[in-house]
């Protein structure tokens, strides 16, 4: 199962990375050419693309990297710090473009080429279908790094849709609106760092192993049912790459040997595991019935 997930995960990066080199060559190239200084910014943001693509796949890689005596639980928060490095890539490329675009606002140049237009639609509908893609995988993977991933090429689309509006009015308007093309390279930029922001969010809630309540839960009531457990005390969750790790309190008849306790902790730690292949390891405290928390 981690295996699949890493292969659908590198998968959907190594496509991105494939898309991203040709777009990144051709926007610059063609944006040089056709005098569009938002065609450069958006080929600028491809070329973040590229490197953030880099990054996630590195991070996947590592993420999946079993225990060692070093990392004893893993390598899994190497696939949010990958994800928190893209999200302060495509800040940076925003904060970049904005720069550019308000330096070209201030002393505008050429009026950019029809054909600029054309290659920018062509982006946005290639970025866009990326991000669909990559948006499901992430989903399925569970991965804030291909998560990240997807949402880099929805800022790429939506930079190539401003670019291509801005275009469009300084076409349409003559030189008197041959500013439009920088204004719309400024606009993308405000939407590409929201972007990098909002998935900065959750990357970083996974680094600071924020509770997921939800899957916590689940985890109470499969506990429960297990024969002998009178009641589940506590339950802590935090995510490990494509992993989640459980520590539990839970409470059982106080005149119990040692040796049943112990049954009943391997008993709920393989329901769990057989229920929720999602969670790698349980770590079981044992607690009498009517105890008063001490070891907590």
């Amino acid at each position: 199962m981690k295996q699949s997930r890493l292969h659908q995960g590198l998968r959907a990066t190594f496509l991105g990375l494939l898309a991203n080199v040709i777009l990144a060559a051709g926007k610059l190239v063609a944006g040089v050419a056709g005098h569009s200084q938002a065609l450069v910014a958006d080929g600028v943001e491809s070329v973040a693309d590229v490197l953030s693509s880099l990054i996630v796949w590195r991070g996947l890689v590592v993420a999946a990297a079993p225990a060692d005596k070093d990392h004893p639980y893993g390598h899994g928060k190497a696939e949010p710090l990958a994800a928190a490095i893209v999200s302060t890539v495509v800040i940076a490329a925003a904060v970049w473009i904005a720069t550019q675009a308000v330096r070209d606002i201030l002393r505008p140049a050429q009026t950019p080429a029809a054909y600029t237009l054309w290659v920018l639609l062509f982006v946005c509908v290639v970025k866009e279908s990326l991000f669909r893609y990559a948006l499901r995988k992430s989903r399925t993977v569970q991965s804030v790094a291909v998560h990240s991933d997807a949402w880099h090429h929805r800022a790429d689309a939506i930079t190539s849709l401003c670019a291509a509006i801005g275009i469009s009015v300084a076409l349409v308007g003559g030189p008197d609106y041959k500013s439009a093309d920088d204004w719309a390279a400024l606009a993308a930029a405000g939407i590409i760092a929201f972007n990098g922001l909002r998935v900065l969010r959750p990357a970083m809630s996974d680094l600071m192993d924020t509770a997921n309540l939800t899957l916590s839960d689940r985890i109470k009531v499969i506990a429960e049912s297990v024969a002998g457990v009178a009641r589940v005390e506590k339950c802590l969750v935090r995510k490990m790459g494509f992993q989640f790790f459980a520590d539990m309190h839970i409470e059982v008849d106080p005149q119990m040997t040692v040796q049943r306790a112990h049954q009943i902790a391997h008993d709920v730690k393989d329901r769990i595991r057989d229920q929720e292949p999602d969670v790698a390891d349980v770590l079981i405290h044992i607690e009498p019935t009517g105890g008063d928390g001490v070891g907590d």
